[in-house]
């Protein structure tokens, strides 16, 4: 079997699998990568038995050569190292090479994350009179739910009409992994989400809670635009995104004195590894008003 045939097959597992799109795209995108990488111009693409250790090792080096960034490399290296695994598993390969392969360190980079008042002024969406929107209630509870829930991007706009418990104000988030929670919303949120269904057109999309201009389900690359456009109007940044109100979500809560596992819970963390980041953004802030403001600071 050749390396293209594999790949093929490999993706098709994904799909039976019912992984995202956006997994699914990553994955092709890398693995396409990796074939050209052992397609020689105007030839065919190499067979499975070709694949040993130094081989690979060639490959990862050339990652490094093509000046990737470490996080980069290693999202490819993972990909490669899960296509590996499944062509052993299914028996393709007698021996896996890509298990050997060692990970490059990525560097531990802190979230950037607005203050309070910055975020409420994002989320609140007052716009300059002279700017209009053509569904201002829509974008307020988009804006209410990134923050006030702590959702994805992805998550947002794959809510439904039915994942709506409006009597007890609850949402049913489908995360990643297809894994679904229960995560409740605030009465800001209660408002705009009134608001915003007094005015949908009902019928104008099989269930999907966010719509777009035309009438189908909001896109993730629509809902980030959303969010820039506010952010460069009313705050004046337009580097904020949906993620920056996911970890404003999480970093406001644990400033306020909430526990970690419950805001792991309301993110959809599997590990409380990937939440305690958030501890160290508050040490980071606290430091800043200790040296701000106790006069032994200096």
């Amino acid at each position: 079997m050749t390396l293209a045939e594999s790949i093929d097959a490999y993706l098709g597992e994904l799909t039976r699998s019912n992984e995202s799109p956006h997994t699914l795209r990553n994955y092709e995108a890398d693995l396409r990568d990796f074939e050209r990488y052992f397609t020689p111009p105007g030839g065919t693409t190499a067979e499975l038995d070709n694949f040993d250790l130094p081989l690979m090792r060639e490959w990862l080096g050339s990652l490094y050569d093509r000046e990737h960034l470490p996080a980069t490399i290693r999202r490819k290296l993972a990909s490669v190292r899960s296509f590996f695994r499944f062509l052993s598993r299914e028996g393709w390969v007698a021996v896996d090479p890509a298990r050997l392969l060692r990970l490059p360190k990525s560097p531990k980079a802190l979230p950037d994350v607005p203050n309070e008042e910055t975020t409420n002024a994002v989320v609140d969406g007052e716009l300059p009179v002279s700017i209009e929107r053509p569904h201002p209630k829509r974008d307020r509870l988009l804006l209410e739910l990134l923050y006030g829930c702590g959702l994805r991007v992805s998550e947002a706009v794959g809510l439904d009409l039915q994942d709506l418990d409006r009597a007890e104000q609850w949402l049913r988030v489908r995360g990643k992994g297809r894994k679904e929670r229960q995560v409740p919303y605030g009465g800001k949120a209660a408002d705009a989400l009134a608001g915003y269904l007094a005015e949908r057109e009902p019928g104008a999309h099989s269930g999907a809670l966010f719509l777009n201009h035309e009438g189908e389900r909001l896109s993730d690359r629509g809902a980030r635009g959303i969010v820039k456009f506010y952010a460069r109007w009313t705050v004046g940044d337009s580097t904020i995104h949906p993620h920056t109100l996911r970890h404003a979500f999480a970093t406001h809560l644990l400033s306020a004195g909430a526990d970690l596992r419950a805001i792991q819970e309301l993110l959809g963390h599997a590990r409380l590894s990937t939440t305690q980041k958030y501890t160290q953004v508050s040490l980071t802030d606290l430091m800043k008003v200790y040296d701000k403001a106790h006069p032994r600071s200096g």
